[in-house]
């Protein structure tokens, strides 16, 4: 068993992780850009606020609608440069404190009796946010910078509620992309593993792939050639249901040695790409690095033999 063929092995399964799990990212951004799901989220948690019928209102104010992010209107819109205004994704405390009290009219900065200011806030939407602002009346709390102060720890929760939902939501769907890849494509990481030990042209063709993606740092502009790169090397097997069933009449140990391992192979592949292309890339670099180090070393090694033997000769 040679240490630099199961190096070479190591380096191209990290290379497949690292281009599939890129495109499970691609495909996930591109999901949430057209659906606007982050911005979703957050509104779901604004509901908490100002109450479900008021979300719409409250996000037209000014200072928020200037918080919005732009992007293209359609997919031809990069030719006309069209653009539109995407849904709120992220709001500083601050603004989003001084926003609730000019929404619900508290903007006076003095000291209400305790009756007065239940009796303002009884007139607010009904929300978790009327709630908080009554029970602080009810301790005593009546100065307008007090309440300031403790609803902006409030919303901050609310804030870091809403980005914990939507890294949630969408560390799930990542998972479920990256299963429906994997069977789709059919990526076993143990069928994968067989073939780069047992053909020295696909390993060294991997290796060379994933030496190239370390030089480039704007690899992910490369993605489709990358992939390309994957079929050539029949890495990937669309449609290997068709192809890899155990043949009628197989005996049953047969067909659940086959499930079983088909299981795991393509099991270990969707939990290696749910880990996101970042990490394997991370992973690539330090361990090709050694290697395009010492291939550099080597030929500057030989450069320099061969520059001596001329000297000499």
């Amino acid at each position: 068993m040679s240490i630099s063929q199961a190096l070479e092995v190591v380096i191209g399964l990290i290379f497949v992780y690292y281009v599939l799990g890129a495109t499970v990212s691609l495909i996930t951004q591109w999901i949430n850009e057209a659906f606007e799901t982050r911005g979703k989220s957050l509104e779901r948690h604004l509901m908490k606020i100002v109450g479900d019928r008021h979300v719409g209102d409250f996000v037209k104010l000014p200072q928020l609608q200037a918080l919005r992010p732009i992007r293209y209107k359609d997919w031809f819109s990069f030719l006309t440069s069209a653009t539109e205004p995407k849904k709120l994704e992220k709001i500083p405390a601050s603004t989003l404190v001084e926003s609730y009290f000019d929404f619900v009219g508290l903007t006076a900065s003095k000291e209400f009796q305790a009756e007065e200011l239940k009796g303002l806030i009884n007139a607010f939407p009904e929300s978790e946010g009327k709630q908080a602002m009554l029970k602080w009346v009810g301790q005593g709390v009546t100065n307008i910078e007090k309440k300031k102060k403790r609803t902006t720890m409030y919303f901050v929760g609310v804030m870091e509620q809403a980005s914990a939902t939507f890294r949630s939501n969408a560390r799930s769907f990542v998972i479920i992309l990256s299963i429906l890849i994997t069977i789709l494509l059919g990526t076993d990481s143990i069928q994968l593993a067989q073939t780069l030990w047992n053909n020295a042209g696909v390993r060294a063709l991997a290796v060379a792939q994933a030496e190239l993606v370390v030089r480039q740092d704007d690899a992910e502009a490369r993605m489709d050639d990358l992939i390309q790169q994957l079929l050539d090397l029949n890495i990937v097997r669309i449609g290997w249901w068709q192809t890899e069933l155990p043949p009628a009449g197989s005996s049953a140990v047969n067909w659940v040695v086959f499930v079983v391992l088909k299981f795991l192979g393509l099991g270990l592949t969707a939990a290696a790409i749910s880990q996101g292309s970042s990490f394997w890339y991370d992973l690539l670099k330090k361990i090709t690095s050694p290697t395009t180090s010492s291939s550099s070393a080597s030929s500057g090694g030989g450069s320099s033999s061969s520059s001596s033997s001329s000297a000499s000769g």
